[in-house]
């Protein structure tokens, strides 16, 4: 070889000398950093977190030395290992731009080093963000796949808005590049910039399209996925893509029936990745589309019946097709085809197959409930899976199957499986046991019997308003009153102390209707002597609510006037050790009870009289969840309903006056007896009573809940003397001024001042009804500033008929001096379903009358 070769001139070979021997001594110079591995190991060594805090803390002071040498050979080695510095939760931010410096430098392995620790690092909020985007645009334009790749992951992972919108003609440039990994990656890119920037979506259109025509299998994927993003932003988009239905439909029979491929195979089955996303894309493209359902619905039969059912891969897509099938617009036969699918999947062995199964079907129910109805058997079998969730949707899909064929065999299961189940069960499964019934219920008796069974299943898990529903059942039918007291007192009898609505029930019903349980009608003969020691348990028992302990309490009044020869001795003695409870509820029970054995005895019989039936009614809550919710009369006082208790929303009336107001909810009216006996009760009344003795006075017992569940006999009196102290004006001799005119309601007014004191006007309110819908649960409310005195009468009624009812109620304002009137008023009432609320503002009222 000639001298001259540059391999051996001289001149040439110093010069490569030289660089080694620099590059060396460099070496030698800086200190071997520590290298990733042995970070990790020193680490995990570390047996507490503040020695390994003191590792990383003394590895971050040497990376931020090394930082500062502007050409450090070490820096890919230390961004790695402030990079799993970073992954322990430790802060690593200030490597960000020597993340910047990795990227710009001609290496693959720097460059990979410094894009990983961009998409880590580096997020839309840093202003380092925006230097990033320079370097993005040329390594997309780099020769090398690899470098193109990497831009298009981290542009992916950390692109803003204002990126996406710069570099997304790059990116659909290279969907289009011949190249298959690039295509790949600019598609899944591009899945990125449209969750981003969604109005960029037509610039990928057309590249789009053509991903679908692709062979090579991983192109397939991120185009479907990429397309389904697309369908799923945009309905034109949507209709766009709806002509690829036959292309989707060729490629998925494809895949059916290939031939095996050791490439694409996963458990003997040929791409299911590519399976599941085809029929995702193509549940949406049919769903409420006759003509593309129509072109998928044979590709779906051969799926769901060609598909392997014994490996986990097989049962992803036949379930994927299941969705697919109720999606669309499928024929009846396939609908049963992929019901039939998901009852084999109720049979799996895998819980999570069977979880899945139960929950597809629990929102395929109302699409085809008969085909669902033929799995009713393995459902009910799965109440009993020890996974608590596989139960709970159990119950939840046995309920959504229970109609009026199948309620009586349903209804045996439900209650086997509340009577078992565990406490986070029994409320919704009693909740909606007893909705089912009063829907479904074939007889009345079967109806009362399985609230019994709920309220010995459930114990004190059953909603509240069960105990009224079976009261107003029983009274509603009298023809089963005597066959449920035997009943309930069996249960009440029996070791079931710890189930307070139970007790409730039956002491309320066996006071109401003690007679029959004694009659000599009655199967079992039980005694006088043995209801008063089971009531002595049940008012001395410690495991018994103070409301329970009411209930008791009551019936036991009440069976002194139902049982033929009563122990009234017994049951005073027992009631009168009440007047001394700590619970004051209960003590003042005690005490008005105790009256009615002693001085006002000759009252005890016509006070506690049987109670008329009352009209069953659902309130809008009820109606919801199919119950009846009015309260009988001896039942515990409720909570007024949210109008009347919420005393914030009645300040609203107030218009946030800095004075104190009265505020006056509706008052409870009470049913006079026409016995004159009853008045020796009023003791020192006003004289005003003689006054209006002569005139007619019209109560009307109404069916509001609180006033049928006020059995409270000293307040009852105390209204009573109320209504009597009150003069009552005629209202039809005065002029009526209309004070609200809105929605179909309209309200008047017509005052008088009160004969019996110069400060006081009485106001009648009459609520007229000029719709063609009645209005039910009418509340008239109103409150006045704290120098004036306001007492609102109880209302005539809380249903205003259609065209033309009215409703009367009577208000009367005490002011310190002569001066006018002023208020504001709210009105609630239910129109239709809807509860409508409203306030108004009135002015100028004056004493002697209207001007």
């Amino acid at each position: 070889m000639n001298s001259t070769d540059q391999g051996f001139n001289p001149a040439f070979n110093m010069a490569v000398i030289k660089e080694v021997f620099n590059e060396a001594l460099e070496r030698v110079r800086t200190p071997t950093p520590m290298r990733l591995r042995d970070l990790i190991r020193q680490i995990r060594a570390a047996r507490t977190a503040a020695e390994e805090r003191g590792v990383i803390n003394k590895e971050c002071a040497y990376i931020r030395s090394t930082f500062r040498e502007e050409d450090s050979v070490w820096r890919c080695r230390n961004i790695a290992k402030l990079l799993y510095i970073h992954m322990l939760g430790y802060p690593a931010h200030f490597g960000q731009l020597e993340c910047l410096k990795l990227i710009a430098s001609p290496r693959f392995t720097d460059k990979r080093i410094g894009y990983l620790g961009a998409m880590l690092l580096l997020d839309e909020r840093q202003d380092v963000h925006l230097l990033i985007t320079n370097c993005l645009k040329n390594d997309l334009n780099s020769s090398t796949q690899f470098v193109v790749g990497l831009a298009l992951c981290t542009l992916g992972a950390i692109a803003s808005p204002e990126m996406s919108r710069d570099l997304a003609g790059e990116v659909e440039r290279l969907m289009k590049s011949p190249n298959a990994y690039v295509r790949k990656k600019a598609a899944l890119c591009a899945f990125r910039i449209i969750l981003k920037v969604p109005e960029l979506m037509e610039i990928f259109l057309p590249a789009t399209r053509s991903l679908l025509s692709e062979k090579n299998h991983g192109v397939l994927i991120t185009g479907v996925s990429l397309v389904t993003e697309m369908c799923e932003n945009s309905v034109d988009t949507l209709q766009h893509f709806k002509k690829i239905v036959p292309n989707l439909v060729r490629i998925l029979k494809n895949l059916i029936l290939a031939g095996y491929s050791p490439e694409h195979d996963v458990s003997g089955v040929s791409d299911p990745f590519l399976q599941v996303k085809i029929l995702r894309l193509l549940r949406i493209l049919g769903k409420n589309d006759i003509e593309a359902s129509e072109a998928m619905n044979d590709i779906l039969a051969q799926v769901a019946t060609n598909t392997e059912t014994t490996k986990n891969v097989g049962n992803t897509i036949l379930y994927e097709t299941v969705l697919s099938i109720m999606d669309i617009r499928s024929e009846s036969g396939l609908r049963v085809l992929a019901i039939n699918i998901l009852g084999r999947f109720l049979l799996n062995n895998d819980k999570n197959i069977r979880y899945v199964a139960l929950n597809t079907l629990l929102k395929t129910v109302h699409v085809d409930t008969s085909a669902v109805q033929r799995h009713r058997t393995t459902i009910l079998e799965c109440l009993k899976d020890p996974d608590v969730s596989i139960r709970r949707r159990a119950l939840e899909l046995s309920f959504a199957l229970i109609n009026g064929s199948n309620i009586k065999v349903m209804m045996k299961d439900l209650l086997t499986f509340l009577e078992k189940a565990d406490p986070e069960f029994k409320e919704m499964a009693s909740s909606k046991i007893v909705t089912a019934a009063e829907k479904y219920s074939p007889s009345i008796k079967w109806h009362l019997d399985t609230l019994l069974s709920v309220l010995v299943a459930a114990g004190n898990y059953v909603r509240d308003d069960v105990v009224s529903n079976v009261i107003q059942l029983m009274m509603a039918h009298p023809a089963q009153q005597s066959y449920m007291v035997s009943q309930l007192w069996m249960a009440l009898e029996s070791d079931n102390a710890d189930r307070q609505p139970l007790t409730q029930v039956a002491t309320w019903c066996i006071g109401e209707f003690g007679d029959m349980l004694l009659s000599a009608d009655s199967v079992d003969q039980i005694s006088e002597s043995e209801v008063i020691s089971v009531y002595h348990r049940l008012l001395t028992s410690p495991q018994n609510l103070p409301i329970t302990k009411q209930y008791a309490l009551t019936s036991l009044t009440k069976l002194s006037t139902r049982f033929q020869q009563p122990d009234t001795q017994k049951i005073q003695e027992l009631i009168e050790s009440f007047g001394t409870h700590v619970q004051m509820e209960l003590q003042q029970r005690g005490v008005e009870y105790s009256q009615l054995f002693g001085k006002y005895s000759y009252l005890r019989s016509g006070l506690l009289e049987r109670m008329p039936p009352l009209e069953l009614q659902k309130s809008s809550s009820a109606a919801h969840n199919g119950t009846v919710s009015n309260e009988p009369e001896e039942e515990e006082p409720t909570s007024p309903p949210e109008n009347q208790s919420n005393t914030n929303a009645l300040l609203v009336l107030l218009g946030g006056d800095s004075i104190e107001n009265d505020i006056v909810p509706t008052p409870v009216k009470p049913s006079l007896d026409s016995n004159q006996d009853l008045l020796d009760l009023l003791g020192g009344l006003d004289s005003g009573m003689d006054s209006i003795a002569d005139k007619p006075l019209d109560f009307k017992l109404t069916n509001n809940a609180s006033i049928q569940n006020n059995n409270n006999i000293l307040s009852m009196i105390n209204t009573t003397a109320d209504y009597l102290a009150d003069p009552v004006p005629v209202a039809s001799q005065l002029k009526e001024n209309t004070v609200y005119d809105k929605g179909g309601l309209r309200i008047d007014f017509s005052a008088e001042k009160a004969q019996d004191a110069p400060n006081t006007t009485i106001v009648n309110v009459k609520a007229y009804n000029t719709t063609t819908t009645d209005f039910t649960e009418f509340v008239f409310q109103a409150a006045v500033p704290k120098t004036f005195q306001l007492k609102l009468l109880p209302p005539s009624g809380t249903i205003i008929s259609a065209d033309g009812g009215t409703v009367t109620q009577i208000l009367r304002v005490t002011t310190p001096n002569p001066a006018p009137i002023r208020m504001r008023v709210r009105v609630s009432y239910n129109c239709g379903g809807a509860t409508i609320t409203d306030q108004a503002e009135v002015n100028n009222i004056p004493v002697d009358g209207w001007q």
